[in-house]
């Protein structure tokens, strides 16, 4: 019985010693591997934050920078007892490829989420159309983009329907063009009704003198000679000029007697 023992304690003894070191090493290295990964993962954002890069994106490059560190390093130490790590891997891998098959909509998503903000077509607040919806940017996620409509309605859009299409950012520049459209009879005088919107357009301090306003005629239709008032305006500016120029041009003709005519259609009578 004592042979046995002193057998079984000196086995247990070089167990100890082998594995005991296994051990050992594999928590070194995920001590080590942690650390590098938060080094790694801390140097990441401090470089992204210094170009201006978005803080969405920086946080989320900096942690799969982390995990990505941490993985290498649980392999490493699985190394130390013996594990196959190739088979390891190349488990990761197939799982890896299984998983983005299924997820092939969302990494989309994603990666069209990453492009939108890396490249900035529209920040929050502008008023865009943009994946079949209009509406203020409210938030710009990995996945989806979140728009108000203007009677304000949340609207969730994937990111892939916004970049892979045609976006308009209403905000985009300072200025923009106001046209408005005036059809006024073809027995009116069309000098006068011509002058009478151009001293308007003058008298509106809002609207710039260059590019300079122009008031042209833009179609001989069926019931009315169209005119086409253009300026140029502050972006902020644009809704409340075009309302005030429609509502002030109705009135200024009403009071020179420039008709503006509705559509009528002539009917003529014949005896058979």
């Amino acid at each position: 019985m004592q042979f046995d023992l002193e057998t079984i304690a000196t086995q247990l003894g070089d167990l100890m010693v082998v594995y005991g070191l296994k051990i050992l090493g594999a928590v070194l290295i995920l001590l080590v591997g942690r650390i590098l990964a938060g080094l790694a993962s801390r140097g990441l954002r401090r470089a992204m934050g210094k170009t201006q890069v978005d803080p969405t994106l920086t946080i989320f490059f900096g942690r799969v920078v982390y995990v990505l560190v941490m993985l290498f390093a649980l392999i490493a130490a699985l190394a130390k007892f013996g594990v196959q790590t190739t088979s390891f891997v190349a488990l990761l891998g197939a799982a890896g490829l299984a998983v983005g098959l299924a997820l092939q909509g969302s990494l989309s998503n994603f990666a069209s989420g990453v492009m939108l903000i890396a490249f900035r077509p529209f920040k929050v607040g502008d008023f865009v159309d943009a994946g079949g919806v209009a509406g203020s940017v409210k938030a710009i996620n990995i996945f989806t983009t979140e728009l108000a409509t203007p009677d304000n309605v949340k609207v969730i859009v994937p990111n892939s329907s916004i970049f892979g299409g045609v976006i308009k950012n209403f905000a985009g520049y300072e200025t923009r063009r106001v046209e408005v459209s005036v059809g006024i009879a073809y027995g009116a005088n069309l000098d006068r009704a011509v002058e009478v919107v151009l001293d308007l357009l003058k008298a509106d301090e809002r609207i710039f003198r260059d590019p300079e306003p122009q008031v042209v005629v833009g179609e001989l239709a069926d019931s009315s000679v169209n005119l086409i008032v253009r300026c140029w305006v502050r972006r902020d500016d644009f809704w409340p000029v075009k309302f005030a120029l429609t509502r002030t041009i109705k009135e200024h003709y009403d009071v020179q007697g420039i008709e503006i005519p509705f559509p009528q259609r002539v009917v003529h009578m014949s005896k058979q």
